[in-house]
């Protein structure tokens, strides 16, 4: 039997299956692909709650897209860039940082295309994700950043999950408990 954990989200209901990690440890499945009732709704809420100025947004591939697609068209944002699982053919030359997550089964590497950086170096950059879990995803975007001479001027989530909860240099919108293997919230 699947169980679910219902939440608001910017103001709008939703029930997330519990999904196992491990035998001690269950997630709240967050995907909001498809969902753009929710996207939209989830956008303009942390556009309005983001203290930070930005040039452009960063995110990585692949879940955050529609939100910082979303939160670009409602801000008024000419621009902005993903790091991707793999390198393209497209790009003009690559920048990677290799990173660990709580939802991926093994460590994964996050490429940046040389021109992306480069109209990075020197603006501020808003880092923007789904969910924030332990934080592993994000750093890997600082690094990027980092290395490609921008400045992260802030970061952003919809919901923040675990030990983020506490950080206090992240914007989101709501806290996402941990489970047990039975569904029960621990955290």
């Amino acid at each position: 039997m699947q169980l679910y954990h219902k939440m608001n989200i910017a103001g709008l209901e939703r029930a997330l299956p519990i999904c196992p990690v491990n035998e001690n440890l269950s997630i709240a499945g967050f995907v909001i692909f498809g969902d753009q009732e929710l996207t939209c709704a989830a956008a303009k809420a942390l556009l309005d709650k983001i203290p930070y100025e930005f040039d452009y947004m960063l995110t990585a591939e692949a879940k955050g897209i529609p939100l910082i697609h979303e939160m670009a068209r409602q801000s008024g944002a000419k621009k902005y860039f993903l790091a991707r699982k793999a390198p393209k053919l497209y790009m003009t030359g690559i920048m990677e940082v290799k990173v660990k997550s709580i939802t991926t089964a093994k460590e994964q590497t996050l490429y940046l295309d040389v021109a992306d950086a480069e109209m990075m170096k020197g603006k501020k950059i808003l880092l923007v994700d789904d969910v924030i879990s332990t934080g592993e995803s994000l750093r890997a975007l600082e690094i990027l950043v980092e290395k490609a001479g921008g400045i992260v001027s802030g970061r952003c989530a919809i919901l923040a999950e675990g030990d983020a909860q506490n950080r206090d240099d992240l914007v989101y919108l709501e806290k996402l408990p941990l489970f047990n293997s039975k569904g029960e919230i621990i955290g």
